[in-house]
């Protein structure tokens, strides 16, 4: 079979002949990988900065994808924490990590939708479960995850979805999807925090795909302009593009009702996530989440790799044929 193969992680993979993997345990298929996306998640599998890397090279990426089954039947599947990942003609999945996917749904688009989404639907629905009429601010809303979470915000019931985040112009196509109010992060870090303050002191949760200076400089203005300190404000660490470390001010702790958590890999377990997945890929197939897949041949991948994309916009890769 042919393989996006990644031999060193100080640079990116290379399409080439690769063994054909062989199931093993009874919970084991080889699947003909139909789609399989490029998500943030699967760069930093492939230079090994992931905080789930285990150095294992050499590495086939690809966390997830669309596949189809010995039997025919379609499936989306999570790869375990292996290094034969998707980004192959077939791959060897647990069976107990798949869900099948409706017959008119299209493996491109839920290749593309299904990691990006998952973060804040999981989130909203099992590390906070939000009541219907949350107020929701949503950092890093210019990325593809945030443009999936102000749409599953609104999906969900939210009454106030605060946007933010850097490109004006990304700025405002978050209002046609749902975001009530939009703050630009743009220039000064300080003025940033302070017009979140003012823009977002009254929501219940934060999602925070960026951390880093953004966060830690945020904390302070929001909480103090609260109405009401003694109401619950959970900070909700999903992404770190902005940095991996935040200060977070001892005051912050103190001086309102205020937790920080996070969401990701381990905080919820294999079953809870799953339970989730045929409820969003319904949301997906049946149009109720937007997405912008740019579906790509996976000979390609060595051109594409290093190509910029819109970062509402996610590379799919497909079979050569």
């Amino acid at each position: 079979m042919y393989a996006a193969v990644v031999r060193s992680f100080d640079s990116g993979p290379k399409y080439e002949i690769h063994d054909t993997p062989v199931p093993l345990g009874e919970h084991e298929a080889l699947v003909d990988v139909l789609a399989a996306g490029l998500h943030l998640r699967v760069r930093a599998q492939a230079n090994g900065s992931h905080y789930t890397s285990t150095d294992e090279l050499p590495l086939i990426p690809g966390v997830d994808g669309v596949g189809r089954l010995p039997d025919g039947q379609l499936v989306y599947f999570v790869i375990t924490d292996t290094a034969l990942g998707s980004f192959a003609d077939k791959t060897v999945i647990d069976l107990r990590r798949s869900v099948p996917i409706p017959a008119h749904a299209d493996p491109v688009l839920i290749a593309a939708a299904m990691n990006p989404a998952m973060s804040a639907w999981v989130t909203l629905r099992r590390r906070v479960q939000a009541k219907s009429g949350f107020k929701v601010l949503i950092l890093g809303a210019t990325g593809n995850s945030g443009q999936m979470a102000v749409q599953i915000a609104k999906l969900m019931g939210a009454s106030q979805i605060i946007a933010a985040g850097r490109d004006p112009e990304r700025l405002r196509s978050l209002t046609p999807l749902g975001a009530d109010v939009t703050v630009s992060l743009a220039g000064d870090p300080q003025a940033s925090a302070l017009r979140l303050g003012e823009a977002a002191s009254e929501v219940d949760i934060v999602l925070d795909y960026l951390w880093g200076e953004p966060a830690g400089l945020a904390m302070i203005p929001l909480l103090t302009r609260r109405a009401d300190r003694s109401r619950l404000l959970t900070w909700i660490q999903i992404g770190s593009v902005a940095g991996a470390d935040a200060a977070i001010p001892s005051a912050a702790l103190r001086s309102a009702n205020f937790q920080i958590i996070g969401s990701g890999q381990g905080s919820l377990t294999p079953a809870g996530y799953l339970a989730e997945f045929p409820a969003l890929i319904d949301a997906i197939a049946g149009g109720k989440l937007i997405a912008n897949p740019i579906a790509c041949p996976l000979s390609k991948i060595e051109e594409v790799w290093n190509t910029p994309t819109g970062s509402q916009q996610r590379v799919v890769f497909t079979p050569e044929n």
